[in-house]
């Protein structure tokens, strides 16, 4: 025993040798299992993922960015987490694929025809300034990698609601529509939620806003008390935190319409139910995923950050979240990991020639299906607004906890 200790004494080298283990905080969204394992096998690296409802793991990184390395959410909580000094910027010139990713994030649209969409586009918030603010004016560094991204709008049950057609009959007003009380859910995130049901007001003609990304206090209390009258009717039946909550709603026919993201639309089609992801005609509320570094990250820990970040551009990512209706920044690394007719119908919007699967490996997609709201073009080209946090944020989240509550 003697001998073996003396032994390590002198080899120092064999005793600091230890692998590296990253903190990944984030939603369920992204940090799935699947996606963990594959990192680690391909990274040879120890990776910890620490799921939970968006709002929650928001107030968390903010408040302790000792508690993970990297940080996975919506450009929403960009100016939060910079503004709380929990994460630093990260260097482009170390993102070995940042010249493949798109003009969407760069330039906020996705072509010059296309609508950009009111509140924080991502471009308005990627580049860090020397004089510490977050601008569209390039630079060396950025405040978030971006990669994942989607337009989100609501899922409804065909079985209880007639099919809408897209961009023309579909509309965020059908969340208020009094034939559905008592079967309607909105997602519980004070930055998401409100737009969603600040979209319905609106469509409803219940209120105009002036600028609805930036709303005054006035227009807040005036959407709050709205809602809070259509609550205590029983309007709502219920107020999801997680992607597998929002399918339970779903699948227990709690719910017949509700806020959806693209997972929980493929994972109750998964399991039977028939949910159609509406493509609503006054535009969709637009997210685009950020990937953070902790602002106490260094060493090894930074090292590997970088490593992840990469490797979730390199193109199985992408073709693994494309399977669950979700869009990667450098699709084309992607292409060739998807079936022709898999690139054919999450982006191109064809018809589905045969049954596909979703990431849980059981069917989302039947043949001859038509995915809604047409090509990842046609998408993007139809935004009403992105993710933000507006000025008077502390006041709409006050007014967000006293609806639920009411």
């Amino acid at each position: 025993m003697a001998i073996g200790v003396a032994g390590a004494l002198s080899c120092p080298n064999i005793i600091a040798k230890k692998t590296v283990t990253l903190k990944v905080m984030g939603t369920h969204v992204t940090l799935q299992e699947e996606i963990r394992k594959r990192a680690m096998k391909e990274l040879g690296i120890n990776i910890e993922f620490y799921p939970g409802g968006s709002a929650a793991v928001l107030q968390k990184a903010s408040t302790n960015p000792e508690s993970f390395d990297i940080y996975e959410q919506w450009s929403d909580s960009i100016n939060i987490l910079w503004q709380a000094g929990a994460i630093q910027p990260i260097e482009i010139e170390r993102l070995k694929y940042w010249n493949e990713i798109n003009d969407l994030t760069k330039k906020g649209r996705v072509s010059e025809k296309a609508k950009l969409g009111l509140g924080d586009a991502p471009n308005k918030i990627l580049y860090t300034q020397k004089d510490g603010t977050l601008s569209s004016k390039e630079s060396k560094m950025i405040s978030f990698m971006p990669y994942v991204h989607n337009v989100d709008s609501f899922g409804y049950n065909t079985n209880f609601i007639a099919k809408g057609k897209a961009y023309e009959t579909e509309s965020w007003a059908w969340l208020l529509d009094e034939k559905h009380k008592g079967k309607v859910g909105l997602v519980n995130a004070p930055t998401i939620g409100i737009f969603d049901a600040a979209l319905a007001a609106q469509a409803r003609g219940l209120m105009k806003f002036k600028d609805m990304s930036n709303m005054t206090i006035k227009e807040i209390d005036q959407l709050f008390r709205i809602l809070i009258e259509r609550k205590k009717s029983g309007h709502f039946s219920g107020f999801w935190t997680s992607v597998p909550q929002s399918v339970d709603f779903m699948v227990k026919n709690r719910v017949h319409i509700e806020s959806m993201f693209s997972p929980g639309v493929s994972g109750a089609r998964g399991m039977g139910v028939p949910v159609e992801y509406a493509a609503p005609k006054e535009g969709y509320r637009a997210w685009h995923g950020v990937m953070c570094l902790s602002s106490k990250s260094k060493g090894h820990q930074k090292e590997a950050a970088y490593k992840y970040m990469n490797w979730w551009l390199s193109g199985w990512a992408g073709a693994f979240i494309a399977r669950q209706g979700y869009y990667i920044s450098n699709a084309e690394r992607s292409r060739e990991l998807l079936a022709a007719d898999e690139w054919g119908y999450w982006y191109d919007g064809k018809v589905a020639t045969r049954d596909l699967k979703g990431t849980d490996g059981k069917i989302s997609v039947t043949k001859g299906s038509l995915r809604n709201g047409g090509s990842y073009q046609e998408r993007f080209s139809n935004i009403a607004i992105w993710n933000t946090v507006m000025d008077n944020y502390d006041y709409s989240l006050d007014k967000w906890y006293e609806f639920l509550n009411s």
